[in-house]
């Protein structure tokens, strides 16, 4: 698609205009989209997502010292540090430093000491929309020194490293989904993922169909936070269950069966957690068997039930993802809807016959106003392929 050469172009010609001289390399990596799986990667669990085609873009060159010097392009900001500093000493810095110097820190663990660079990056990843931009900038970071290495990386290794900068530099304790799929995303497809053993294979998407995310226009100021909430709220949960005589390592061991023989014992919101996950574990499930059978009408409606149980039981919706998805489910052609990614915020993500897109767009863009009372931007996506994926053709 021409949007892949004109980003790199631009990029290419910033970072030219910043430094005086053109980039050595040039890499990129995509954000991407849940399709179902909510909150249950981190309780090693299924999810099913897509990379999009929308991109971070790296451009960069080597130094002969040991300086990083880093122009943030789309926020007019410009950072130096010293590989040398260590990353405690980044904390007064943007955020979009700290990924930086948390890649070259667990890079140079990896491979040795490293030399510094001049980098560029821009891109059209909404950013804090939920579709995982600071995935996009750790994978794309990873890329950027993996080809001024000279390196062929482990893509698994590779998305690991980036979970790692999350969990250790951002002191947010995710799962590997983000990650996973921006380094390994294939066009044309969803990734089922397994979360506990990272175990994969990539799902045709049907044709026919658009991809359509709606942008609340919120921030998800909750999400740090009460993400990490969620997570004590899961292990409590399995806490209870093996009190109540099921040996369960985690929410992903326990069936609905089991769960409903036991969810009586559990405290109220631990059990209504559990039930999300686990429910939302068989929902990708019956997802990936809908696709492969070409049944997208079964698809939407796990789609549907998938937000309200995000809604009703986890608790992470809000207002505003409320009424884009109840816009979405009255539009004809509209196959599913639900909020994707951590929620109290963000988009939702649509699943839409071709025919229909342009109504449901109109009806998003008619009916919905963002807080500041714009109506919210709607993006059309397609999967696409992933940081270290092979071109698929």
């Amino acid at each position: 698609m021409s949007v892949h050469v004109e980003s790199s172009t631009v990029v290419e010609k910033r970072y030219a205009e910043a430094f005086g001289q053109p980039p050595s390399v040039v890499a990129r990596a995509p954000g991407r989209v849940n399709l179902i799986g909510e909150h249950t990667d981190y309780n090693q669990g299924f999810v099913l997502p897509a990379a999009i085609d929308r991109y971070i873009w790296f451009a960069g060159r080597r130094r002969p010292d040991r300086l990083i010097r880093a122009h943030a392009l789309d926020l007019g900001e410009y950072a130096e540090f010293s590989l040398d500093d260590g990353t405690d000493r980044q904390g007064e810095r943007p955020l979009w430093v700290l990924y930086l110097a948390g890649v070259a820190h667990l890079l140079e663990g990896n491979n040795g000491p490293l030399t510094g660079i001049d980098l560029a990056f821009s891109g059209n990843v909404p950013r804090e929309s939920g579709l995982s931009s600071s995935a996009a900038l750790e994978m794309g970071s990873v890329a950027l020194w993996q080809r001024l290495l000279g390196l062929h990386p482990d893509a698994v290794a590779m998305a690991k490293l980036g979970q790692r900068v999350e969990n250790e530099f951002l002191g947010v304790p995710s799962g590997i989904m983000d990650q996973f799929i921006s380094a390994l995303g294939r066009r044309g497809h969803a990734l089922l993922m397994d979360c506990r053993d990272l175990g994969y294979r990539y799902v045709p998407l049907p044709g026919g169909v658009d991809i359509v995310v709606a942008n609340t226009g919120v921030k998800r100021a909750l999400a740090k936070s009460e993400y990490a909430v969620r997570v004590s709220q899961c292990a409590e949960a399995v806490a209870e269950m093996r009190q109540a005589g099921l040996g369960a390592r985690s929410l992903r061991d326990v069936t609905l069966e089991q769960f409903e023989s036991v969810e009586s014992r559990l405290s109220e919101l631990p059990r209504r957690r559990a039930r999300h996950v686990i429910t939302e574990n068989g929902r990708v499930h019956d997802a990936v068997a809908a696709l492969d059978a070409g049944n997208v009408e079964r698809f939407g409606e796990l789609m549907n039930a998938s937000h309200i149980s995000l809604r009703d039981d986890y608790e992470v919706s809000s207002p505003e993802l409320d009424a884009l998805a109840g816009i979405a489910w009255k539009q004809a052609g509209v196959l599913g809807a639900r909020m994707t990614g951590a929620g109290f915020g963000g988009c939702t993500v649509n699943l839409v016959r071709r025919g229909f897109t342009g109504a449901l767009v109109s009806a998003l863009q008619e009916h919905y106003k963002q807080p500041t009372g714009r109506p919210p931007e709607v993006y059309i996506l397609e999967a696409a392929d992933g940081a270290f994926a092979p071109p698929s053709g």
